[in-house]
């Protein structure tokens, strides 16, 4: 046997589909989709609120400049 990706364009389409398979015409199974991968920063947004966002930020220039202004012996 054959199998089909379609695409359902009407709304009564996939009842149709079940009657065809209750019938045991056609066998449907279901597609479980990969997640589509997101960027970091879209994966975290929203996750600080904006003063957070401000300390982490100061925090992390402060973390620069002591690495900046340490030498290496």
């Amino acid at each position: 046997m054959d199998t089909n990706h379609i695409e359902l364009l009407h709304s009564k389409a996939l009842q149709l589909l079940k009657d065809l398979e209750a019938m045991h015409i056609i066998k449907m199974h279901k597609v479980i989709e990969q997640p589509k991968e997101q960027k970091l920063s879209e994966q975290y947004r929203g996750m600080l609120s904006k003063e957070e966002g401000i300390e982490l930020n100061c925090h992390i220039d402060q973390m620069r400049n002591a690495w900046n202004n340490s030498s290496c012996v």
